[in-house]
């Protein structure tokens, strides 16, 4: 009979390296503080990194450069969590800034827009991944690109828009033809889409 242990690992084996795991993806192996003992013993033998409480991963190693360990964007481990829990989820603040090059600021926190559930998750060293609950009328884009315009404009707010940042959204919505921004602009606030829409002149 395999142990929780050998079943933990033909799992990640099978799905192969740089995927992230939630302790939930192997409840059916034992009871739950069997199966929280195995995966402390794989992360002590290194066969698992913990990136959080309860979210793990299988790590790519780079052997190539000798890079080592590769470990996956914080953007990657929100999405695994958003997909978990069935949510939807949007970089905002600070991190949708990044995202589309307004700011080279790398933020402490991972900030995200979600019609999920609200909560913090701890990553260490004072950084984290935060979900912030919103109307879900306020993640019904369809075009992610022009989602993530308006949450960056409004990090930025009216007052603030410079040159530099109209010439970055100019850059941004060269490749979002006028049909698609017509499907979203009322999703926008005024201010916001008086400024997208001068673009498409």
């Amino acid at each position: 009979m395999q142990s929780i242990d050998d079943k933990i690992i033909a799992k990640i084996k099978k799905c192969g390296r740089g995927k992230e795991y939630f302790t939930s993806d192997f409840a059916s192996y034992g009871e739950a503080k069997a199966v929280q003992k195995a995966l402390e013993r794989l992360v002590n033998s290194q066969t698992l990194l913990r990136l959080a409480r309860g979210i793990y991963y299988y790590p790519k190693i780079d052997k190539e450069l000798g890079l080592g360990i590769l470990y996956p964007s914080w953007e990657n481990v929100a999405y695994a969590i958003a997909k978990r829990d069935k949510a939807r989820i949007v970089p905002t603040g600070i991190y949708a800034l990044n995202r589309l090059g307004f700011s080279t600021q790398v933020p402490m926190n991972f900030v995200f827009l979600t019609d999920g559930t609200p909560r913090r998750i701890n990553t260490g060293k004072g950084k984290g991944i935060l979900f912030k609950h919103t109307a879900p009328k306020n993640l019904a884009f369809n075009n992610e690109i022009v989602m993530l315009i308006v949450f960056a404009l409004k990090e930025i707010g009216k007052n603030n828009i410079t040159q530099e940042h109209l010439t970055r959204v100019k850059y941004i919505l060269q490749q979002v033809p006028k049909e698609l921004i017509l499907q979203d602009v009322k999703l926008m606030s005024a201010w916001i889409k008086s400024l997208i829409m001068k673009f498409y002149e």
